[in-house]
This record gives structure tokens, sequence and C-alpha cells, in this order.
């Protein structure tokens, strides 16, 4: 827990869930509200640093740093965490500065061998995501192009998406932890969908990397999240905060919980420690 008289001078932000309000069928509306905007704004223009941690590909990111208008002439460029901590960039322009990659076949043949119909999908930096068939629409960002699952996994890569509309997230959860998927770390979502990140590999990782390059610590940051993807980040923050609709799991996981996306939580948290814009 962050001591008496203890201000944030990193703060690490999610964005599905928690600056951006979820809709039906699991995607969100890529709108920022009013009062999220304006208490971003304020860590802003009280000098702290606003990194954006998410599981998007990076080009899923970008479009969002521009809503919230995180970079201008006068701030330095952003660092960005994406890929669940598997690929770290500055903007703009955009430029990864850090990717973590893996060997993915073999996780992703055990998955599909106990759910056979599930999607596949790799990240194509850039223009969107190769997939082994086309995802529910809202899903992923930018253009989907078909590719063979073992042409997906050929060679090193930094996340796999394994998705089965067909299950829950409680069936997947299941199925992770009966595998035990060695070699391979793995966050499950808000419905069945599985990411597979390299060993030792998360949002807190990504992170890390971040406050080391602004000669920052854990100690100095301030982290807010919804999903499990999150629990790291949560945990190893000063102040880890989650939303108030995150599972259990994740509210257990954090030192405290704010409101709820829908209520901004976010901004209630961050009006906690930063004062009027000046």
């Amino acid at each position: 827990m962050a001591e008496a008289g203890w201000r944030p001078r990193l703060v690490a932000l999610d964005i599905d869930g928690t600056l951006l309000r979820w809709v039906d069928g699991g995607s969100t509306h890529e709108e920022v509200s009013p009062a999220v905007f304006d208490a971003v704004h304020r860590a802003l223009a009280d000098g702290a640093y606003v990194v954006l941690a998410s599981g998007r590909s990076p080009h899923g990111m970008t479009r969002v740093a521009d809503l919230l208008e995180l970079h201008g002439a006068e701030r330095d460029r952003l660092w960005v965490v994406a890929s669940n901590g598997a690929v770290i960039f500055r903007y703009p322009p955009m430029e990864v500065v850090h990717e973590e990659t893996f060997d993915a076949r073999d996780a992703v043949a055990a998955v599909l061998e106990h759910h056979p119909n599930a999607l596949v999908a790799v990240e194509e930096r850039g223009v969107g995501y190769r997939v082994s068939n086309h995802f529910p629409a809202g899903e992923l960002s930018g253009e989907m192009i078909l590719t063979e699952v073992d042409d997906l996994v050929s060679g090193p890569v930094s996340r796999v998406i394994v998705r089965d509309p067909e299950a829950t997230a409680d069936d997947f959860v299941e199925l992770a932890g009966k595998l035990g998927l060695h070699g391979t770390d793995y966050v499950v979502g808000w419905t069945a969908w599985m990411d597979l990140a390299p060993v030792g590999v998360s949002k807190a990782s990504g992170l890390e990397h971040v406050a080391d390059r602004l000669g920052l610590t854990a100690a100095d940051t301030l982290a807010i999240g919804d999903g499990r993807n999150d629990l790291e980040m949560l945990r190893w923050a000063g102040r880890g905060v989650a939303m108030g609709q995150a599972v259990p799991e994740v509210r257990d996981a954090a030192d405290a919980t704010t409101a709820t996306v829908d209520e901004d939580g976010a901004a209630r948290e961050l009006e906690r420690w930063f004062g009027p814009v000046r």
C-alpha cells in the first residue's frame, strides 16, 4: 500500500473496461468520457508519466492515445505497454523499443486438442491480425488475414490469441489449469479468450522496463485495471486499483477498488491524487 504522503509519479492505465466502457459482445466504445479525459490531463499537468498498458496490439492502442491527447509538442513521446507486456513502444511515431517472443506451437496444439474449433490469431503489425478464421465483429482491430494455424505459429511470436465463441471463460480457466502449458504463460479474458505469452511476460514486466528507463520504480506507480491480465500489474504497483466491475480474483489482488467503468471509476481514483489542471 502507498504510504502517507505518497504521490504517483507513473500512472499505468488499462484501456478496455478501465478507460473505455464495455458494450455487448465483448468490445468497447472507442470514446473517452469527459471525466476520464480531464482526470488524465490533471495527472499530466502535475508532471506524472501516463503509460497505457493493455492486451491490445500496438496499432489498437495508438488511436486511444490520440483520443486522450496524450502527446503534443510540449510533451515527450509516450511510453506504451502493448500485447500484455510483450511489446513496448514509443509514440508518436510508433517505435518498438522492446519485444519478447516465444515458440507457441506446443501450447496452441494443446489448447486446440480440447477446443478444435477455436479461433487462433497473431498480430500482423500495422495491419491487423493473421487469423485461422474470422473472429466475432469488434473483437480484433484492423484487418483479418486468413492463415493456416501451422503457418501462424511457424516462427517466434510475441502473443497468440485463442478464442472459442462456443465456450465460456470458466471453461478456459479450467483448461489452462489442467494443461499446465509449460514454457508459456497465459491469461483468460472475460469470455473464452486466452492470451498466450512468453513465460514471465506481463503488464508488470513491461511497466518495470518503462519505469527503469524513466528512473522510477514500482513504488512510484499507480496502476488501474479490471481484467485477469491486470493481476501482475496491480500486485507490482505501489498502489494497484481494481475497477468496480472486476471479478473477485482481480479485486483481491488490488490494494483498493474504485467505481465501475460506467461510473468513471478511473477518474475517481485519479482525482484522489491530482489537483485541477494548471
